[in-house]
C-alpha cells in the first residue's frame, strides 16, 4: 500500500537555522488517524509544514500518496491540505462563501461548481447560515471552522490540521472532533498536531511524540500515553482521566490499559461492579 504520507529527512526546519528536527522518518498510512504531540517549539508546526513543502531544510523527501513534494502546489496536487494555526494566515475571500470557494477555484473549477464545494464545506462546518458575512465579523472559533471549510471545499485526501481546537469553547471542540470523526469514516487520513491531549484519544488511534529535537515514540495512543517517562521528556501529559484513575488505583498505575476517556473510565468501574 502507498503511505498517504511519508517523510524521510536528515533534518527538518527554517533555513538559516537550527534544524527543529533531525533524522525523521515516518509513515501514515491511508484512513490513519494520528496525532502529534510535544512541548512548546518541539517541532510539530515544522513537521506539518514539511509535509506540504512549506519548509524545506537538510536531506528530505517527502511524497503525499507517493508524489513527490517539493513545493506546496505538488501537495495539494497529490490531495493534501493544511489547516494553519492562525486562521489569518489563511483567509483570503471577502465573505465566507468567497473564502471557500477560493480553493477550488484555484483548483480549475469553474465558478459555480467551485461555489457548489464551497457551500458543502461550509454546511459541514456549520457556517452555511454564515455565508454571506465578512470574515472580519466572524469570532475567532468561527474563523477556525471558516479555514477548515476553505481546505474541505478542496477535498483533501490527507488532512493536516496545526491546533485545531485551539481558541475553541467546548462546544467548538466538539464540533471539530465529531467532523474530523465523520472525515476519517469517509477515507480522509488524518494528522493533527495538537496540545488537547484530553482531546486526543477521540481524535487519534496513533501518536507521534516529539521532544529533544526528534521522534521519541511513535505507537497506538494507549501505548505512547503508558510511556510516562517519555511524557515527561516530551513535556506532555497523559489525559487526565488517565491520571486521576492512576491516582484513585496507585497499585495498577503501569497498567498500559489505563482508561483514557471519561467513558472508559465508567466502562472500566462497570466491569468491577
Amino acid at each position: 500500500m502507498i503511505p498517504a504520507l511519508s517523510i524521510q529527512a536528515g533534518a527538518l526546519g527554517h533555513d538559516r537555522a537550527a534544524p527543529a528536527l533531525r533524522d525523521v522518518a515516518l509513515e501514515v498510512q491511508p484512513g490513519e488517524r494520528v496525532a502529534v504531540l510535544g512541548g512548546n517549539g518541539a517541532g510539530k508546526s515544522t513537521l506539518l509544514k514539511s509535509a506540504v513543502g512549506l519548509l524545506r531544510a537538510g536531506r528530505a523527501e517527502v511524497r503525499v500518496f507517493g508524489a513527490a513534494v517539493r513545493t506546496p502546489r505538488d501537495a495539494v496536487l497529490a490531495g493534501a491540505g493544511l489547516l494553519f494555526q492562525n486562521p489569518s494566515d489563511q483567509l483570503f475571500g471577502a465573505t465566507v462563501l468567497e473564502d471557500a470557494a477560493y480553493g477550488p477555484a484555484n483548483q480549475g473549477l469553474a465558478a459555480p461548481a467551485a461555489l457548489d464545494r464551497a457551500r458543502v464545506a461550509l454546511a459541514g462546518c456549520g457556517l452555511d447560515h454564515l455565508a454571506a458575512r465578512p470574515v472580519e465579523a466572524l469570532s475567532f472559533g468561527e474563523q477556525r471552522r471558516a479555514c477548515l471549510a476553505g481546505i474541505l471545499a478542496m477535498r483533501p485526501r490527507l488532512l493536516l490540521l496545526d491546533e485545531p481546537t485551539a481558541g475553541l469553547d467546548p462546544e467548538g471542540e466538539f464540533r471539530v472532533v465529531e467532523l474530523l470523526r465523520v472525515l476519517s469514516q469517509a477515507g480522509v487520513t488524518l494528522v493533527a498536531a495538537t496540545h488537547a491531549v484530553d482531546l486526543v484519544p477521540h481524535l487519534a488511534d496513533r501518536v507521534i511524540l516529539l521532544g529533544e529535537g526528534r521522534v521519541l515514540a511513535d505507537g497506538s495512543t494507549r501505548a505512547v500515553f503508558a510511556e510516562a517517562a517519555l511524557l515527561r521528556r516530551a513535556r506532555v501529559r497523559a489525559p487526565l482521566p488517565a491520571g486521576i484513575w492512576r491516582a484513585l488505583h496507585p497499585e495498577a498505575s503501569a497498567d498500559p490499559h489505563v482508561p483514557l476517556t471519561v467513558e472508559e473510565v465508567t466502562r472500566w468501574n462497570a466491569s468491577r461492579s
